[in-house]
């Protein structure tokens, strides 16, 4: 059966590929959603549909239904989530062909991510008040996450023992559990201590190096929606205009740094891409930069 056949794939995300638990999540949900789409159309319970029932026609109903409701984006990845179900399957003989693999990904757009300028970086950190434990606490995380380009979720894994004040770096945790060091400058290591400092005072932390560093008013770990809500408070108070979510820190991050002439593979390592592809997009937005100042100010444009 269709619905058995995934819960195995998944499984070996995990233990072959080393997947994260919300890449395996992902990839079951948009696999269970195919099953549930196909079941519906032959009008049959989802854990009565057999393997037989999955070809090239089945799939391009399903992405017929997809384009309704969807971006090109996540049909492609739900699509790639597809095309490897099906690549698991014929591997291990349970099928011959894939018939996925006739099936065209649609094509997209180019999107730019957004970036903040760096005075306004500035202006979101400098507005942050250490007047309270919890405002020094705010202003270590997102001086923390622009500083070393961190996603949210990798912020959120540190633990107290992962910071080296003496060498200015922190081990992080990032996509397929794989561990990477990266700088940290000196602002961010110094709103760090300023909020252990307080915290010990507070005497709200638990002693260990296993012990998260970014706590909630309650003791626990800081979740990634709660970086994103106190960010958008923090957005709201300082009065920018552009939308700013945890992940533009780090666009900006990437941004600044080829703008000022960082090596693209350098903040590849930086950022834990495992493709320089996916690093390259950022090169686009200091093109643009360039393109738009020279139609400024050359004579003879």
């Amino acid at each position: 059966m269709l619905k058995e056949q995934i819960e195995a794939f998944i499984e070996t995300l995990a233990a072959e590929k080393g997947y994260s638990v919300n890449t395996r999540r992902a990839y079951r949900r948009d696999l269970m959603e195919f099953a549930a789409t196909v079941a519906g159309q032959f009008d049959l319970p989802e854990e009565k549909l057999a393997l037989s029932r999955i070809d090239h026609v089945s799939i391009r109903r399903y992405l017929g239904q997809l384009h309704r409701k969807n971006k090109k984006s996540t049909i492609a990845r739900k699509l790639s989530a597809l095309r490897s179900f099906c690549n698991h399957l014929v591997k291990r003989g349970v099928i011959s062909d894939n018939p996925a693999d006739g099936v065209l990904t649609p094509k997209q757009g180019r999107s730019l991510p957004t970036y903040l300028p760096v005075d306004e970086m500035f202006r979101l950190l400098d507005g942050i008040q250490t007047d309270r434990l919890l405002d020094c606490r705010n202003r270590a995380i997102f001086e923390t996450l622009y500083s070393c380009g961190l996603r949210v979720s990798e912020l959120t894994g540190i633990n107290l023992g992962d910071v080296d004040f003496e060498s200015g770096t922190i081990k992080v945790l990032g996509k397929g559990a794989k561990q990477r060091i990266v700088p940290v400058g000196r602002k961010a290591l110094r709103a760090i201590r300023t909020y252990l400092a307080q915290l010990e005072r507070s005497g709200k932390h638990a002693p260990g190096r296993g012990a998260p560093l970014f706590l909630n008013k309650n003791g626990g770990r800081l979740t990634p929606r709660s970086i994103g809500r106190i960010l958008d408070r923090l957005v709201v108070r300082c009065g920018l205009l552009t939308p700013v979510t945890p992940h533009t820190l780090r666009h900006s991050f990437a941004t600044h740094l080829l703008d000022a002439g960082a090596d693209l593979r350098v903040v590849q390592e930086l950022l834990g891409h495992k493709s320089l592809s996916t690093t390259q997009k950022y090169t686009h937005v200091s093109i643009d930069r360039l393109m738009e100042a020279y139609d400024k100010a050359h004579p003879r444009k």
